[in-house]
């Protein structure tokens, strides 16, 4: 039986049943990806993994700044020209302008160049201070002409969608899934997308109940959680620095940037999670909270989300 299914589905290794609910595993984004779908027929299920995973590559490659034959390749190499860019890309820009405004200025999709001279590998290096300040007149969304759908970057500057790429992934997968299953008459429930820790619930499980997703232990990533959540519908993203953090003389510095110094916010919790209707609302909420640093709780509550703060 095994040998007939792996003949009938070739990726059926990356496809497996565990407690009665059918989990594609793929790799995109720099993140593992999983997609759950709580359905007895293995052909369903695995369709829709597909179509998920068709969905991040797609993504992956349009809006990757590692790529060379993207839109974000042809803008950051413009060289000053205005660029025209599509509705899918527009609709990214006016984003992540909505970000800026509503952070003052703190989530900034140029920052990304900080890249350069920060490496968050666990070590206690950090970079030379006059190397990040030669950065900062390169950064600032203030001075890109944006005016749908034409964009502006001055020469030298650059545009990453890195802190918000995987949320969008998340969703537009969620509403791909949800069309194809009105399509089919089948209700939205039963199916649930994880890229990298950001997630969307389209439903409930088949039965009805809740979807049980644990908040890593920021102390033992990868090995324990601290609380486990009882997930409905919507999206769930978290932002922390289990995974990407400096240690120097006692001082942990998270790779959450201030893009107006160059450096980590500091005092940051070690991680915190969002509930949104959507996976980017929460991801925005997740990181607009680290960005605040020890005033990150008071943030959350002032926001009237629901959130898990570590």
């Amino acid at each position: 039986m095994n040998e007939l299914r792996s003949a009938l589905c070739p990726n059926l290794r990356s496809f497996q049943l565990i407690k009665d609910i059918w989990v594609g595993h793929f790799f995109a984004m720099a993140s593992p990806c999983e997609v759950f779908v709580d359905h007895e027929d293995l052909f369903f299920a695995q369709k829709l993994f597909q179509m998920a995973k068709d969905n991040a590559l797609r993504i992956e490659q349009k809006f990757s700044r590692y790529r060379e034959n993207n839109i974000i390749f042809q803008i950051n190499n413009a060289d000053g020209r205005r660029i025209q860019v599509d509705e899918e890309t527009s609709n990214l820009l006016d984003f992540a302008a909505a970000c800026y405004e509503m952070s003052d200025g703190l989530f900034d999709i140029t920052s990304g160049l900080l890249r350069k001279v920060w490496h968050f590998d666990g070590s206690d290096c950090l970079p030379d201070p006059h190397a990040v300040k030669m950065l900062l007149p390169r950064i600032g969304w203030e001075k890109i002409k944006w005016l749908r759908p034409y964009l502006t970057l001055p020469a030298g500057m650059e545009i990453d969608f890195g802190g918000i790429g995987k949320e969008y992934a998340v969703d537009k997968t969620a509403e791909i899934l949800a069309q194809y299953l009105s399509t089919v008459a089948v209700p939205p429930s039963g199916v649930m997308i994880n890229y990298g820790g950001d997630l969307f619930a389209l439903g409930p499980r088949i039965n009805g109940a809740p979807w049980h997703v644990g908040i890593d232990d920021p102390e033992a990533t990868g090995e324990q959680i601290v609380v486990q959540i009882p997930f409905l519908k919507g999206g769930l993203a978290t932002s922390g620095d289990a995974r990407r953090c400096l240690l120097k003389e006692g001082i942990r510095y998270g790779h959450i940037l201030n893009p107006r110094t160059g450096w980590p916010v500091l005092n940051t919790p070690r991680s915190v999670t969002v509930a949104a209707k959507t996976c980017m609302e929460a991801g925005m909420f997740a990181t607009f909270a680290m960005l605040q640093g020890s005033e990150a709780k008071s943030f959350l509550e002032e926001q009237g989300v629901p959130f898990w703060l570590m």
